[in-house]
C-alpha cells in the first residue's frame, strides 16, 4: 500500500487503436479511480508478442496508446502510467511463476483455446503461458484491485492461486488481489454482431468504433448498427442489438435505461441510432483534439514515460527483490 491508498493494477494491449469499448469499459473508468487508488497502468507490448507485430507499426501504436492514456484523462503525475518493456521484472517474475503454475490450471483457461483458433499458424508458447505473465504484472507491484472485464475474470483467478500457492510455501510475500468491475460499460458489444464484444481487431470495419474516428464515420457506422425486430427502444434480452446502443448511449450521458426509453418513447430506431452517434461524437472530440497536442509534444511525452518507467521499476524490483530471495536465488554481488 502506498500513501495508505490501496493499489490499482491494469493495462492493455498495445495494437490497433483502441475502440469505444475499451473507453467506456476501461478507460474512462480508470480515469475516476486515480483520487481512491495508487494506480498503474502499463502499456502491455510485452504481452503483444504473442501475435506476431510489423516492428514500426508496433513502436507507433505503443506510442499512440501513451498518448490516448493521457489524453482520456489519465495524469502522468497521479498514476504510473509505463511501458511493461522497459520494467524487466515482469518477464523475471512471469518465469519464476512459471515454475508454481501447474499445466492444468492452464490447460483450462478458455482464452487460450480462444486465440489458439483464431491463431493457428501461431499458437506458441507465449500464448499459452500468457496467464501467468499477467500474473507477474499484478503481483509486481502489491495490487489490491485489478479492473477486469468478464472476460478476463477467469486470468485473475489463476493470479490469485498462483500467489496463494507461494504465500503457502514462502509467507506473506504478495498481496491477494481481488476484482473490480464497473456497474456500467463493463462489456460493449460489436454494432454489427451485438453478440460479440466489440474488438479493435474485428475486420468489419462498420463493427467497432475507434477513439481516433472522425464525427462524420462514427455517425456512419452509428447508422448502420445492427438493431432487432420492431421499432421500440427497448432494453430487453431479445433485442441484444437495441440492448447495446442504449448501453453506450447511458454509459456516455449517465441516463439509465428507464430515462432513456422514455426519451426515446414514440421514435424509431432511426432517430435513436443518430442520437447516439451523435452524442458519442461529441464525447470524444475532446480527447481527439488533446491525443492531437500531445503526439506533437514529444518531449512531454518522453519526460512521463521516463519518469513513470522509473517509478514502475522501483516498486516491481523492490517485490521481485523478495520473491528471489525467498525461493533462494543467490543475491547479486553489487
Amino acid at each position: 500500500m502506498l500513501n495508505d491508498k490501496k493499489v490499482l493494477y491494469s493495462g492493455m494491449q498495445a495494437t490497433g487503436t483502441l475502440t469505444l469499448g475499451n473507453y467506456l469499459g476501461a478507460l474512462k473508468n480508470w480515469v475516476n479511480l486515480s483520487d481512491e487508488y495508487e494506480c498503474f497502468y502499463g502499456v502491455m507490448d510485452l504481452h503483444s508478442l504473442t501475435v506476431r507485430q510489423v516492428p514500426a507499426d508496433f513502436r507507433k501504436n505503443a506510442r499512440s496508446l501513451y498518448a490516448l492514456y493521457v489524453a482520456a484523462g489519465l495524469d502522468p503525475k497521479k498514476n504510473c502510467l509505463y511501458y511493461q518493456s522497459h520494467v524487466s521484472a515482469h518477464a523475471e517474475l512471469g518465469w519464476i511463476l512459471d515454475c508454481f503454475t501447474y499445466m492444468g490450471e492452464l490447460n483450462r483457461m478458455t482464452q487460450f483455446k480462444d486465440k489458439a483458433a483464431k491463431h493457428a499458424d501461431n499458437i506458441n508458447a507465449g500464448l499459452y503461458t500468457y496467464p501467468v505473465l499477467m500474473a507477474a504484472d499484478i503481483l509486481l507491484y502489491q495490487a489490491d484491485m485489478v479492473p477486469v472485464g468478464v472476460d478476463q475474470k477467469q486470468h485473475l483467478e489463476i493470479c490469485r492461486d498462483i500467489a496463494e500457492r507461494f504465500n503457502n510455501i514462502y509467507g506473506e510475500v504478495f498481496t491477494i488481489p481481488e476484482a473490480y468491475i464497473p456497474k456500467a460499460g463493463a462489456k460493449i458489444m460489436s454494432l454489427q454482431e451485438p453478440e460479440k464484444k466489440m474488438s479493435k481487431s474485428d475486420e468489419n470495419v462498420n463493427a467497432t468504433i475507434r477513439l481516433l474516428d472522425d464525427p462524420d464515420t462514427i455517425i456512419r457506422k452509428f447508422k448502420r448498427a445492427v438493431t432487432d425486430s420492431g421499432s421500440e427502444v427497448r432494453y430487453s434480452e431479445d433485442k441484444p442489438g437495441v440492448s447495446n446502443l442504449m448501453s453506450i448511449y447511458g454509459c456516455v450521458t449517465g441516463k439509465t435505461m428507464e430515462e432513456i426509453e422514455r426519451e426515446f418513447d414514440g421514435k424509431g430506431y432511426g432517430d435513436f441510432k443518430l442520437a447516439v452517434g451523435e452524442t458519442v461524437a461529441d464525447e470524444l472530440k475532446p480527447l481527439q483534439k488533446r491525443y492531437e497536442e500531445l503526439m506533437a509534444d514529444k518531449a512531454f511525452i518522453d519526460g512521463c514515460i521516463k519518469e513513470n518507467d522509473e517509478k514502475a521499476r522501483y516498486f516491481a524490483n523492490k517485490t521481485l527483490r523478495k520473491v528471489q530471495k525467498k525461493v533462494g536465488l543467490t543475491e547479486q554481488i553489487r
